[in-house]
């Protein structure tokens, strides 16, 4: 169960964020963007391509330093990036074994890997795999040391519905387990509807918030025609952001 309105556990509020691309002028990514994610709760970060949303997990990751604002909670994120980023010649146990620091690189991770179907692919390598089971690879890894924090980038993309269904339905079941907290970055609204507890809309470049949508009823009684009607009615208020 998702725990909407409990204390955050992750802040975010940048005031700027400037870059300057190669041989071109300086360009404001994000402005004024300000948001929280409550404990066990999941929230889709959703905008127009190249709004920032990704600059802004490069932020809160800690990846990027070089901004204007404060970022409070985010030490010790799991993070699955768009891409699974497994190391080719390691197998999916010592890929997943990677993201512990070393001194808990041995711990048992027997349950982790029966939770997440992977169990018999331990010795196996990336090139044997799917793209889905090198997702749920990556995020095994990011599950490994147990984060508060979860932090998905696009994390379904590239998949066929039903790779990216049973997947979605992976995460769900194992941050309500933990009780931990997602955030997520996604294009797909239905994805988004179908699974979070807040959408955090951004506007185009520099983002900013632009609306905070929470979504009180219960997933498991979320048909179809809630679903659209949800988006539809988000598309009229927000054409910018959401297309019809």
């Amino acid at each position: 169960m998702s725990a909407v309105g409990a204390d955050p556990v992750l802040r975010v509020a940048i005031d700027s964020k400037w870059y300057r691309p190669r041989d071109g002028e300086p360009v404001e990514a994000v402005r004024d963007l300000a948001f929280a994610v409550g404990a066990g709760e999941i929230v889709c970060l959703i905008g127009p391509s190249g709004a920032g949303k990704t600059t802004t997990l490069r932020i809160l990751l800690g990846i990027d330093p070089a901004f204007e604002g404060r970022v409070a909670g985010a030490e010790g994120a799991g993070m699955v990036f768009q891409e699974p980023r497994l190391l080719p010649w390691r197998s999916v146990e010592h890929n997943v074994r990677l993201g512990l620091p070393r001194a808990r690189r041995g711990r048992d991770l027997d349950d982790l890997f029966a939770r997440l179907g992977l169990s018999a692919w331990r010795g196996s390598y990336p090139k044997a795999l799917s793209l889905g089971m090198q997702r749920r690879v990556a995020l095994a890894r990011a599950l490994a040391d147990g984060p508060r924090v979860l932090v998905l980038d696009e994390p379904f993309v590239s998949l066929d519905d039903a790779a990216a269904a049973e997947l979605r339905a992976l995460v769900v079941d194992t941050v309500d387990r933990a009780g931990m907290s997602v955030l997520m970055v996604t294009h797909n609204v239905a994805e988004a509807i179908g699974i979070a507890d807040r959408l955090l809309l951004v506007s185009r470049r520099p983002a900013r918030l632009i609306a905070d949508v929470p979504l009180d009823r219960p997933r498991k009684s979320r048909d179809r025609a809630w679903a659209e009607e949800t988006r539809a009615g988000l598309a009229a208020r927000h054409p910018d952001i959401i297309a019809v």
